[in-house]
């Protein structure tokens, strides 16, 4: 039994609150509420500010909301160690665990190609969405899972200089500058994969140098299974965190820090971010025992493929749906907006805990 984890039911709580509040952040976005933040009426205020951060960077610079998707990433990374070491204890064996993890991936593939399809309203093969590149990062950092630290981090170092190598140096006339929109290799590769250009600038190439964040989510993971100290899996991940942040920011200078691309600076920064986030829900809970407010975040952590689909599927837009006439007809046009915004996404927080009253929990 590892004494510096919170563990209930074979689950790190603050892994799953961690997850929680990413998850929470990514179906308020369904809402419309952060569009709503960058109304004229906010301009100059905190409000503002706030929906700024709430909204990707447009190109070359770093908001907030650049982070939630390797915030993704890495969690998924460090819950590998611990969803293995369950299984096993259940009885299953490295075989089955291998081919549940091979099957995880295809399905992750084809969730994440399905979403691009309805989107698209044809058929599309892209990896641009979380789903869609956690179906190549996961499968990878899966079969490093046993490898020696200094293998995944070498492997992890890997993909991101070869991706840099590769747009640095690629030839092609009109898709040989780096660092501009559209015309740089990942804007090739897309063209190649689906005869056309992504809206947004976004690459489907992001899979490869991203593939870091779920590694080095694995090596956390292995860390917290070895059986240290809260406070010594604290400074490993507050170093690991700082250093990503001096590299990233570092390489800033040189490199720019495009999340539409996953720039090698982006993703030290970003990764570097996802350590120091864990890192201060770690200490919130394991190490500090703050743990009465974390049940909202866990409660929507335990079930977050689920809320994913079901909002990113319409299920958002069917509930506003509902709600737009009694709150259209009470209030004026944006002051209903907000609370009809607020309220769908207290129902789709509410689905999630009725699941969770339930104990049906939806895994792949």
């Amino acid at each position: 039994m590892e004494s510096n984890l919170i563990v209930k039911n074979n689950r790190l709580i603050s892994l799953d609150a961690f997850r929680g509040f990413t998850m929470f952040l990514l179906i308020a976005e369904f809402t419309q509420l952060f569009q709503y933040l960058l109304d004229p009426t906010f301009k100059g205020t905190i409000i503002s500010f706030i929906g700024n951060q709430l909204h990707h960077h447009t190109w070359n610079g770093l908001h907030f909301w650049d982070l939630v998707q390797p915030y993704f990433m890495f969690i998924v990374g460090v819950a590998i160690p611990f969803s293995e070491k369950n299984r096993i204890s259940k009885g299953s064996s490295n075989q089955e665990v291998t081919k549940h993890a091979i099957r995880r991936s295809v399905l992750l593939l084809l969730f994440g190609w399905s979403l691009y399809c309805i989107d698209a309203g044809k058929i599309t093969y892209l990896f641009q969405n979380v789903l869609a590149q956690l179906s190549v990062t996961y499968l990878v950092a899966f079969f490093l899972r046993n490898k020696s630290i200094s293998l995944q981090l070498t492997i992890s170092l890997l993909c991101i200089v070869i991706t840099e190598l590769l747009y640095r140096t690629f030839s092609v006339e009109g898709f040989n500058q780096p660092f501009v929109p559209d015309h740089n290799f990942g804007a090739y590769v897309d063209l190649l994969i689906s005869g056309e250009l992504s809206s947004g600038h976004w690459v489907s190439f992001n899979a490869i140098p991203t593939i870091a964040h779920t590694v080095w989510g694995v090596i956390i993971g292995k860390i917290l299974l070895s059986g240290k100290s809260m406070q010594k899996n604290l400074k490993v991940m507050i170093i690991g965190g700082l250093i990503g942040l001096i590299i990233g920011y570092s390489l800033g200078q040189i490199i720019p820090i495009i999340k539409r691309i996953s720039t090698s600076s982006f993703v030290f920064v970003s990764g570097g971010w996802s350590l120091l986030t864990f890192a201060l829900f770690y200490w919130i809970i394991d190490i500090k025992n703050y743990k009465k407010w974390i049940k909202f975040a866990v409660i929507i952590g335990v079930n977050p493929l689920f809320i994913y689909l079901f909002a990113h599927i319409g299920g958002s837009n069917f509930i506003t749906h509902i709600i737009k006439p009694f709150t259209f007809g009470l209030f004026e046009d944006f002051t209903a907006q907000i609370i009809t915004s607020i309220m769908t996404l207290g129902i789709l927080w509410y689905l999630t805990y009725w699941l969770y009253k339930k104990n049906i929990f939806i895994k792949i």
